[in-house]
C-alpha cells in the first residue's frame, strides 16, 4: 500500500470515528434532563441506608463497590508493571543524542519554582487528608484524595530536592504502603464475607448523624484503603521514572 492509499484509509477511518462520536453526542439528553431512573432511586436511599451525605461516594463505596475495587487494581497493576520494567532495566546505558552532548548541564530549580513548591506543599497535604478522610460527608474519596497527596510529595523534587523526595518515599515503604491500601480493601470485603454477608457489605455499625465522619461503616475506611494505595502507586511510579532518568544520565 502506498503513502497515498494509507493516506485515504486513515482519512475515512478518521471521518467514521468522528461521525460515530458526533452521532452518540447528539443522542445525549441535554444539560440538567437527568432521565433517570438510579440516580433518582439513589439519592432517595442512599443517605438513610449508609447515613453517607457524599452520595457519589455511598455508590462508590458500597452500591458498585467490586466495581471500585476493579478500578483500584488497574492502578496497582500499572504501578506494579511500570516498577519491574524499569527495576528491570536498570543496567540499561542507552542514552538519546541529546543526553550525550558534551557539557550538557541541567539548569538549577529557580529560587521562585522553589519557593512556591515548598509553599504549596503543606496545604496540598491538608487538602489531600481532607479529601481521603470526608468521602462519606461530601463528592470526594480516596481517589481524589490520593491523588493530591502524592503531588506533595512530587512538589519537593519540583522544588529541587530529589533527595528529600528519595528520603521521604524510599522504593520498600511505598511498595508496602501500596499493597496495604489494595490488601485492605479486600480484606474489608472478605470479613463480610466471613461473617455470612455480602462480599463488600457494610459491616460497621453505623452512626447517629448523618454525614459524621464516624457515621458511615466502611465508606470512610475504604476510602482511607483507596487513598493511600492511589497516593502510594503515584508516588511509586513518579519515583521509578525519575530514578532512571537519573541513571541514564549518570551513564547507567
Amino acid at each position: 500500500m502506498t503513502p497515498s492509499q494509507r493516506r485515504y484509509v486513515f482519512l475515512i477511518g478518521g471521518a467514521g470515528l468522528v461521525a460515530f462520536y458526533v452521532w452518540g453526542l447528539l443522542g445525549l439528553p441535554g444539560f440538567g434532563n437527568y432521565p433517570g431512573p438510579y440516580g433518582f432511586i439513589v439519592n432517595r436511599v442512599a443517605v438513610a441506608q449508609t447515613n453517607a451525605t457524599g452520595v457519589v461516594s455511598a455508590v462508590n463505596f458500597e452500591y458498585r463497590g467490586f466495581d471500585t475495587l476493579g478500578e483500584e487494581f488497574i492502578l496497582f497493576a500499572a504501578a506494579a508493571g511500570v516498577s519491574i520494567v524499569l527495576r528491570r532495566l536498570r543496567g540499561e546505558r542507552e542514552r538519546s543524542a541529546v543526553d550525550e552532548a558534551a557539557g550538557r548541564d541541567l539548569p538549577p530549580t529557580s529560587s521562585a519554582v522553589r519557593m512556591v513548591a515548598l509553599l504549596f506543599t503543606g496545604p496540598v497535604v491538608l487538602a489531600g487528608w481532607w479529601l481521603v478522610s470526608h468521602a462519606q460527608t461530601n463528592p470526594s474519596g480516596g481517589f481524589q484524595g490520593g491523588t493530591l497527596l502524592a503531588t506533595a510529595f512530587i512538589l519537593i523534587y519540583l522544588s529541587g530536592e530529589f533527595l528529600v523526595f528519595k528520603r521521604f518515599s524510599p522504593a520498600d515503604l511505598t511498595d508496602v504502603v501500596e499493597a496495604v491500601g489494595a490488601g485492605g480493601f479486600v480484606a474489608i470485603g472478605v470479613s463480610a464475607v466471613a461473617m455470612g454477608l455480602p462480599y463488600l457489605k457494610n459491616l460497621l455499625p453505623l452512626g447517629q448523624v448523618p454525614g459524621a465522619v464516624s457515621s458511615s461503616g466502611t465508606i470512610a475506611l475504604i476510602s482511607f484503603f483507596v487513598g493511600i494505595e492511589v497516593a502510594a502507586a503515584f508516588i511509586l511510579i513518579v519515583g521509578e521514572l525519575l530514578e532512571q532518568t537519573l541513571l541514564i544520565r549518570q551513564g547507567g
